[in-house]
């Protein structure tokens, strides 16, 4: 079942990671043909070939249809990879739409230590992206991508589980106080 989530996959944030995309752009994602074609049977490994494949970043576009983007999202919600295999996603330096889809899923899914500790170094990275929304494309950046995941409610169209802000967490001894720019 191309639409279903993997046997044995954990609940994120007490829930159906599934759950965590809108169910109408969920139900917009398994209807896209993109999807249809290309997204069933899909592994963690097989997935890389379509995250590298990527043109652009972004949420819906024209009438209400989902990105590619979004779909390989809700393809990673369903799979669930391992912990290592995201970080090593987001090591992929040469491929920055397969980094931009790991930040992504790792904001979604990981706690807020973890989401600060492997996202902020991408802060760093200054590489162009291809935005794809509404109003057709628009250029963006990784840091700028990586900086609204850390701070905006919503990204791509899709609402963010609460993130506590850093300082948060710094106060209360989680996180080291290194970068205190966030």
């Amino acid at each position: 079942m191309s639409n279903t989530t993997v046997i044995g996959a954990k609940a994120i944030h007490g829930q159906n990671p599934q759950y965590l995309i809108e169910a109408i752009i969920k139900t917009r994602i398994h209807e896209s043909v993109y999807w249809k074609e290309h997204c069933f049977g899909l592994t963690a490994v097989t997935l890389i070939e379509k995250a590298i494949d990527l043109k652009a970043i972004g949420g819906v576009y024209g009438n209400q249809r989902p990105t590619e983007f979004l779909c390989l999202l809700l393809k990673l919600l369903q799979i669930q990879p391992e912990k290592e295999i995201l970080v090593e996603y987001l090591r992929a330096e040469e491929f920055k739409y397969l980094r931009a889809l790991a930040a992504f899923y790792i904001r979604m899914t990981f706690r807020a230590v973890e989401v600060y500790e492997l996202l902020e170094p991408l802060l760093e990275d200054y590489r162009k992206l291809r935005q794809r929304n509404m109003l057709g494309y628009s250029l963006t950046y990784i840091d700028e991508f990586v900086y609204a995941l850390l701070t905006e409610e919503r990204v791509c169209d899709i609402i963010l589980p609460r993130l506590p802000k850093r300082q948060v967490l710094e106060e209360n001894g989680e996180i080291d106080q290194e970068r205190a720019d966030c």
